[in-house]
């Protein structure tokens, strides 16, 4: 009872405080100086893991609804994110006065239809490290909600996510208390989908020893198996804090666009975070394959100065453009001014064609160290068709038809699917069926038709359930699509100089290979040798097309070596000499 009556004056202290004020992404002043008197809210959710295995929903899945905090100071920017995501879900907005908000928003030009008001004034705006996490009961079955420490003195941010839970009658597991208890941010995670997240370190220096926060201290392994208990994350990819983002939160700098591409954010060479940027990058491209066995995606957007000129590293406010929101068929990206915006949303358009991009002006909030995605958490559909699918690479195949696999998922069972695609933009889709190929795996496969040299494909993939819901992928198709060229100038067929070449090089215990291809295609690669007899496998998976480099460290004796790479298109054997 006394612990009750404690936490109730703490709440009416921080409502009455720390709500008149704009608390930023960090701790502010006040609460830096009372952060270790607070006491958490007692969980009223399910603190023991599901019981059914249970996935991570992506981003880019379909959304029924998307969370805002309505805070005194940010009503001109949340209205704009506002003004959007209606048109593409339902907007739940946290407020003290729903009357206040309607006004604003009618006095503005933003219509209240889709939007739905829970009457809680919570301690801050940033909605995306306290809101509830998407998460599926065998891939695509029941929606739940997980909840976790929020590492702020925020008690009515900390216990907000039951009332939505509470609204739309979704169960809510809590890893609240010990030994699950899990400090952790929705800005320092994303997910693939499929089993893969990433953060920063900063979550395991958080539970690393008790605190106001955790009552358990957590080793790394801890933290990975209450993570795959509770959200489906078996492989979780952890990657060094920045020295100058302040929060070390990793939708500042970097995100996922879809199950294999990374959008991150570039410095010009040696500025502010830039460096570690590019340590982190690297760490993740030469440890770890996208969910398709294949390397990740790379897709570069500048991280703009002030319009002075100056950096996170010179005091600068930490401008980005990876803190966006992808809702359904919109991508609502922060802008600050035009010299840079247009460079980033022409970005955004390239590597998400189809999709609606939206620039809205963050220069009101970015002081505070947030933007779109800060403020911001979507809620994942009540009855998800999933599609997921990797796009067909460039190709020199003029001979056979272009094979089309997807994994394709519903609760009630898949009745058909098909593969629309065209060679002109100007004319109609052409529906290719696509049947069953392994029930295990949920794989639907279908066959483009073989096209002729300089011809560009461009297709998206429809299925119906049998519950007769319908779903397409890309999200925005057939506005959206994806596309693969199809090259071969001499009608080659096999490898050539021309095609393919690799250059090997060895050095302080290091094999280096430089290699080169024209289209995206499978390959196997080893080393043997002189004898012919494999010593290891130095790549096997899909080469990307373009230039590329693998690096194995290897202790070699001095001799002549052999590299074998075998291909659907020939094989080729070169030699490499160690001295």
């Amino acid at each position: 009872m006394k612990k009750t009556f404690i936490l109730f004056l703490i709440g009416i202290y921080y409502g009455q405080v720390f709500s008149q004020v704009m608390l930023p992404k960090g701790l502010s002043q006040e609460e830096a100086k009372s952060e270790w008197t607070y006491i958490l809210p007692q969980p009223k959710g399910i603190t023991n893991p599901p019981s059914s295995p249970v996935r991570t929903a992506a981003e880019w899945e379909e959304m029924q609804g998307v969370l805002i905090s309505w805070k005194s100071g940010y009503e001109s920017f949340l209205s704009q994110i506002v003004r959007y995501a209606r048109e593409e879900a339902t907007v739940y907005i946290y407020c003290s006065d729903s009357n206040t908000v309607k006004n604003y928003l009618l006095q503005n030009g933003i219509a209240t239809t889709n939007i739905r008001y829970i009457i809680s004034s919570l301690n801050s705006v940033w909605i995306r490290d306290y809101g509830p996490n998407n998460v599926y009961t065998n891939d695509v079955d029941s929606l739940l909600f997980v909840d976790w420490v929020y590492n702020r003195p925020r008690p009515q941010d900390d216990v907000s996510p039951q009332y939505i839970a509470n609204l739309l009658n979704v169960p809510l597991y809590q890893c609240t208390q010990p030994p699950t208890d899990l400090v952790h941010t929705g800005g320092n995670f994303m997910s693939d989908g499929f089993g893969t997240g990433f953060s920063s370190k900063l979550v395991l220096d958080e539970n690393a020893s008790v605190t106001q926060y955790n009552q358990t201290p957590k080793t790394e392994q801890q933290i990975n198996t209450i993570m795959q208990n509770f959200m489906g994350i078996n492989r979780y990819i952890k990657m060094e804090n920045l020295p100058y983002d302040g929060i070390h939160h990793i939708d500042m700098h970097i995100k996922l666009l879809n199950e294999e591409t990374l959008l991150v954010g570039q410095y010009p060479q040696g500025i502010s975070d830039g460096p570690q940027i590019e340590a982190n990058l690297n760490y993740v491209l030469n440890n770890f394959n996208s969910v398709f066995g294949t390397p990740y995606k790379v897709v570069r957007i500048p991280m703009p100065p002030s319009p002075s000129g100056t950096w996170p590293s010179q005091g600068a406010y930490y401008r980005t453009y990876t803190n966006s929101l992808i809702l359904n068929k919109t991508v609502l990206v922060p802008t600050y001014y035009e010299q840079y915006d247009t460079t980033a949303l022409r970005i955004y358009r390239q590597a998400m064609p189809g999709y609606r991009i939206i620039g809205i002006n963050a220069n009101s909030v970015i002081s505070q160290s947030g933007a779109i995605h800060c403020t911001t958490h979507e809620i994942a559909a009540f009855n998800p068709l999933l599609i997921s699918h990797q796009p067909l690479p460039n190709t020199d195949n003029i001979w056979t038809p272009y094979q089309v696999d997807a994994l394709i998922k519903h609760k009630t069972g898949i009745q058909e699917a098909k593969i629309y695609y065209r060679t002109d933009t100007t004319q109609p889709y052409v529906s290719i069926p696509m049947t069953l190929t392994n029930s295990n795996n949920h794989t639907w496969t279908g066959y483009i038709p073989v096209q002729s040299n300089h011809t560009t494909v461009y297709y998206y993939i429809w299925a119906k359930a049998n519950s007769g819901k319908t779903q397409v992928r890309p999200m925005p198709a057939p506005a959206g699509y994806w596309k693969f060229h199809v090259y071969n100038p001499t009608g080659a067929m096999q490898l050539t100089d021309d095609n393919f070449s690799v250059k090997p090089y060895y050095q302080d215990n290091l094999l280096t290979l430089d290699l080169f291809t024209t289209t995206e295609m499978k390959a196997n690669i080893t080393l043997l040798n002189s004898l012919g007899q494999k010593l290891l496998t130095v790549y096997s998976g899909n080469l990307l097309q373009g230039h590329q480099e693998f690096k194995v460290p290897i202790q070699l004796a001095k001799g002549m070596y052999l590299l074998n790479i075998a291909t659907p298109k020939g094989n080729k054997t070169l030699k490499v000499a160690v001295y």
